[in-house]
């Protein structure tokens, strides 16, 4: 039996299923997967087509704990499944890999599909309540709308996280998993934009930039950086990197402000930048400073750098002296906006933290503490970056729950 129908209950049902378990999942929303509709911008990232080795590169909190999920059910598994259940693959930038069709829609369909092939009963609009215990064994569940408890021989719980609450994902795994006397630790948003403190960052709303780079700061020590896309918004930051960097600072965010510096011409060093700068001001000598820069920066991010450089916006550029070019390099080189905090879960693509995996057991996903009761997905103390990851540790962890039960 198995709680929740998205990413990781769905493979669990099809693990637990091929192994010629009688198999039911109850779903309490109207149709399954209601969150992988929305992943990828509704594109549905599904995995991430790196060796598999590499995906551990790209789990930020307990990667070890997945190394039999990882190398039972891989990526590359995952792949040969859609595909052979109708979901033809693509595979883009940075390995991210989405169906040829670019609809998250035929990702659910190729595994309802599969599901309905191998007989597992499915029962949407059907939330569960809480987790029936009998002598310290996990032996069903009892369902809300009539309290009534359906008897089972084990319990997979795939009840997701706390973000994008509208999808269902409203926390009911983890009072499951205390009900089960599980430690569920610190939960906070992930993979989720940045608020800021800077009025200019917030007068860029609506800015995407490419191929600039970013790197995060507590105090002196980098938290993280990467190369890529980001884009501004009413309230800060957000884009592929700011998001991926979200994870990595979440927690210490609720402390204390941390800083992040943005590099718009990562492929230039200081020296070759200046010479550009120079080569630049030349063309345009006689030409005020706010309209020779149009070569650097997008048009929006003029007014700023001049702003934050301290020169004149109507100097000619003929005037500029060598220490305010050498603050426009710097600049263009550190552009800092101070980090106070994350938007929250409605916003949020995953949760972190969760069911506590040192209470899991990793070749199985059963709970050391009850027996007949497995966890799988989001619940668990389990997150990656941006790219496919965190969908890779949901289908990895749900179909080793399934099968091993």
């Amino acid at each position: 039996m198995i709680a929740g129908g998205g990413a990781a209950g769905m493979a669990a049902a099809v693990g637990a299923a091929l192994n010629g378990h009688e198999t039911i999942l109850y779903e309490k929303n109207e149709k399954l997967g209601k969150k992988l509709y929305i992943t990828g911008k509704g594109r549905c990232n599904v995995t991430n087509a790196c060796d598999t080795e590499e995906l551990f590169d790209h789990i930020v909190t307990n990667g070890k704990f997945l190394y039999s999920a990882f190398y039972g059910f891989s990526n590359f598994d995952m792949m040969t499944f859609l595909e052979e259940n109708g979901c033809p693959l693509k595979t883009e930038r940075g390995n991210r890999v989405f169906p040829v069709s670019d609809k998250a829609s035929d990702v659910i369909a190729a595994l309802e599909r599969k599901l309905r092939t191998l007989g597992v009963t499915i029962c949407l609009g059907e939330p569960v309540k809480e987790l029936s215990l009998t002598e310290g064994r996990c032996d069903g569940v009892v369902l809300s709308k009539a309290e009534t408890k359906v008897s089972a021989d084990a319990v997979i719980v795939a009840c997701g996280g706390l973000s994008y609450p509208a999808t269902g994902s409203t926390g009911d795994g983890y009072a499951f998993a205390r009900q089960a006397g599980h430690k569920v630790t610190e939960l906070s948003p992930a993979l989720v934009p940045f608020e800021c403190a800077e009025e200019d960052v917030r007068s860029l709303q609506g800015l995407s930039l490419k191929n600039i780079e970013a790197r995060v700061y507590d105090g002196d020590r980098i938290l993280w950086k990467e190369f890529g896309e980001m884009l501004f918004t009413h309230f800060g930051v957000s884009g592929p990197v700011a998001l991926s960097a979200s994870s990595f600072a979440a927690r210490i965010l609720k402390t204390r402000t941390l800083a992040m510096d943005i590099d718009w011409k990562p492929a230039l060093s200081l020296e070759k930048l200046d010479e550009r700068f120079l080569r630049d001001f030349e063309h345009a000598k006689n030409k005020q400073l706010k309209n020779a820069l149009s070569d650097l920066y997008p048009s929006r991010l003029i007014p700023v750098m001049i702003k934050r450089s301290g020169i004149d916006p109507e100097k000619r550029v003929n005037e500029i002296t060598g220490a305010e070019r050498s603050r426009l390099v710097h600049l263009t080189k550190s552009f800092r906006v101070t980090l106070t905090g994350l938007r929250g879960y409605q916003e949020a693509i995953i949760t972190q933290g969760g069911v506590s995996v040192k209470e899991i057991n990793p070749s199985t996903m059963e709970s050391k503490k009850t027996p007949g009761l497995y966890f799988a997905g989001e619940v668990l103390d389990l997150d990656g970056v941006t790219g496919g990851f965190n969908l890779q540790i949901a289908w990895s962890t749900g179909m080793l729950a399934g099968q091993s039960v």
